[in-house]
């Protein structure tokens, strides 16, 4: 690797002009960009998978005794065959309802049963690209923005069988969503469920102290750097990496992301951009003792940049929001329009 960023770096001495995703870059700014980030991006270990970490994951245990329904699957766009759930009702609207970091869809079976036993919509609950128990490339995904298209690829296809489609997400799901909202080129929806969502580790809702996740942060700083200049080859490098306990731990957990499914999972850097995108028919909905965000946040960054309802439910913790009997009934109180 030293004698390719070697030549590199001689080739950028030559002062070429080369096009690069439409931006005219000398040969020698991208050799520096190889000097500096070659250094960062192979040095060093893998985040480590940890199993520690302040997380309440008790309330998981809450779940009803039935467990969630089984994974049937639908074509994305490449043609790779993608799982998803569904909780059948009686409405005419939908709620695809995307789950947080580091696991799948079936902890959201609480809320989605909730949601749909109350006739406020058909909950469909997709297992993300790379993650759950089918997945092929797991923790990975062919390039930055795939989960939108994917969600994208879904929500048309059972769209025309709704009235309304709402988008919603736990966790990295609600970022994932909010990204969605930001997005262009997606399919339309109607409103968003946003529960406990990740915004930005910039934003007033972020704190440092959650233990939850390992961070490389050069590492990321390193790739960001590169595919500013169009250089995505070593997007697919690990740069996070999760605490989940091994007693939650079955096989199907994703443990660590790449690159670009990181990026692919929360908001873009002008986060308020896309929270501005966000239609007005838009729950938030986070518990008082959540120990990844802060709670107290999401009304005045919400109210400022947003139209949303934010609901912050007393004595519900990070996970109590999928799991309480209290969020559950508010959100689907919400869907079902009666407040």
């Amino acid at each position: 690797m030293t004698g390719a960023v070697r030549r590199a770096y001689d080739a950028g001495q030559m002062k070429k002009s080369i096009l690069i995703s439409g931006v005219s870059v000398s040969a020698s700014a991208i050799a520096f960009c190889l000097v500096v980030t070659g250094i960062v991006v192979f040095s060093g270990t893998d985040p480590p998978d940890g199993d520690s970490g302040t997380l309440a994951f008790g309330d998981l245990a809450s779940e009803p005794a039935a467990g969630p329904p089984g994974l049937r699957s639908y074509t994305a766009r490449d043609g790779t065959d993608l799982p998803y759930r569904t909780y059948p009702s009686d409405s005419d609207d939908a709620l695809v309802l995307l789950h947080g970091s580091g696991y799948h869809s079936a902890y959201l079976a609480p809320l989605a049963r909730t949601v749909a036993d109350q006739d406020a919509a058909t909950v469909y609950t997709p297992d993300l690209r790379g993650h759950g128990p089918q997945a092929e490339n797991r923790g990975d995904v062919d390039y930055v923005g795939q989960l939108e298209d994917d969600v994208s690829d879904f929500i048309r296809e059972i769209g025309p069988e709704y009235g309304d489609v709402f988008l919603g997400g736990h966790s990295s799901g609600g970022g994932t969503a909010i990204r969605f909202a930001g997005g262009s080129g997606n399919a339309a929806v109607d409103g968003y469920v946003l529960l406990a969502p990740y915004i930005h580790h910039e934003s007033p809702t972020y704190r440092a102290d959650s233990g939850w996740s390992n961070v490389n942060v050069p590492r990321i700083a390193g790739l960001q750097m590169m595919n500013t200049v169009g250089i995505t080859a070593f997007n697919d490098r690990d740069v996070i990496s999760f605490n989940m306990p091994a007693e939650m731990r079955d096989g199907t957990e994703t443990l660590s992301y790449s690159y670009d499914l990181q990026t692919s999972m929360h908001p873009r850097d002008d986060y308020e951009k896309d929270l501005a995108a966000l239609a007005d028919a838009t729950l938030v909905v986070a518990g008082a003792d959540d120990e990844s965000f802060r709670a107290d946040a999401y009304r005045p960054l919400l109210d400022e940049h947003t139209s949303a309802e934010v609901r912050i439910v007393d004595g519900a913790s990070h996970f109590g929001v999928v799991t309480r009997e209290e969020p559950r009934r508010a959100v689907a109180r919400w869907l079902g329009g009666t407040g």
